[in-house]
């Protein structure tokens, strides 16, 4: 067993285990950590714990420090900073004439590396735009292309549903998401639907699928198709809602109701 801390640098971003080494620390505290980038400014976002050996990536590596007031203003000047190298690189990739969009900047807390990250539709070559950045900026610069899932957890956004993406908010890793989870859930299989504004399928359909299967286990739906008998009369089930634990029955008169599972009693 050993004692780890999760750590987190970005907003809704990949958690990553350390080594407390007897720091009293807290979530919500802010660290300086050693990283393969340099030294970083995290989050402490899972108190200390213990965990078993084989759940832990060796080397793990031990916090440097608890953040000091001096290290939350050196994070706050880089943001400017950020802010001004994003516009110079806009300008510079125009000056290029390169097909590419750029999404973000990034320094790192020592400003050992400036990382930008971009979008392009193919394989772009960027080795005179790093050559111009490099002398203006008088550091390691690194060009990320991500992809349009990345994009969006970058930029935010609401979604269809009137709230903030959750890849934005509070998913660390993307999931694959198949179509089959939007057919478990009886959804419409038209794109513009089940898709979020990056233009892949939602990431909803991935951890919703799980509570629906869950729901589904505990108490089994009827069939879809199968002829029933219900208080208002004998139908046919159309539809399921695990979520809700009901069904649309539509009557022999052409009527449709919703009715709770355990109201319902398939036909003999």
């Amino acid at each position: 067993m050993q004692t780890v801390v999760g750590i987190r640098f970005k907003k809704a971003g990949k958690i990553y285990y350390f080594d407390p080494c007897e720091i009293a620390l807290a979530v919500g505290d802010h660290v300086i950590v050693e990283t393969a980038r340099g030294l970083e400014f995290g989050d402490v976002v899972i108190g200390p714990r213990q965990v078993e050996d084989d759940q832990i990536v060796a080397p793990l590596k031990p916090v440097q420090r608890k953040a000091t007031p001096q290290d939350e203003e050196k994070v706050l000047e880089n943001r400017d900073k950020e802010k001004d190298a994003f516009k110079l690189c806009e300008q510079k990739i125009r000056t290029h004439g390169l097909p590419m969009n750029l999404v973000d900047v990034e320094y790192t807390f020592d400003v050992n590396k400036i990382i930008f990250y971009f979008t392009a539709d193919g394989r772009i070559d960027f080795r005179e735009l790093v050559k111009d950045l490099a002398a203006v900026f008088r550091t390691r610069i690194e060009l990320r292309q991500i992809g349009v899932r990345d994009e969006a957890k970058m930029m935010g956004g609401i979604g269809c549903c009137g709230r903030s993406l959750c890849c934005a908010t509070f998913l660390g890793d993307f999931e694959p998401v198949s179509i089959r989870m939007a057919k478990d859930q009886n959804l419409s299989l038209n794109p513009t639907k089940i898709s979020g504004i990056c233009g892949r399928l939602m990431c909803c359909l991935k951890y919703e699928s799980d509570c629906y299967h869950s729901c589904c286990k505990r108490v089994l739906p009827p069939a879809i198709g199968v002829e029933v008998v219900t208080i208002d009369g004998e139908g046919k089930v159309m539809t399921v809602n695990p979520a809700r634990k009901t069904a649309t029955v539509q009557l022999v008169h052409d009527k449709t109701v919703e009715i709770p599972w355990e109201e319902i009693v398939e036909k003999e």
